[in-house]
């Protein structure tokens, strides 16, 4: 089944963008210089969106 391994590589991808966008956005000047709760959990729930978005439809 390798549409599951492409699906774990969008899954994984699209977590790791928004990690990598809220930690880069979130560097001001009080900084602490970790990733926040509120990143992580919007990363999990758009890995979870992605692993839904690409599951495959039904087979005819």
């Amino acid at each position: 089944m390798k549409d599951r391994g492409l699906r774990t590589f969008i899954t994984v991808l699209a977590g790791l963008a928004v990690i990598y966008f809220g930690f880069s956005g979130s560097r001001g000047d009080d900084s602490e210089g970790g990733v926040s709760g509120g990143v992580v959990l919007l990363a999990l729930l758009a890995s979870l969106l992605a692993w839904n978005l690409t599951k495959p439809g039904p087979a005819k």
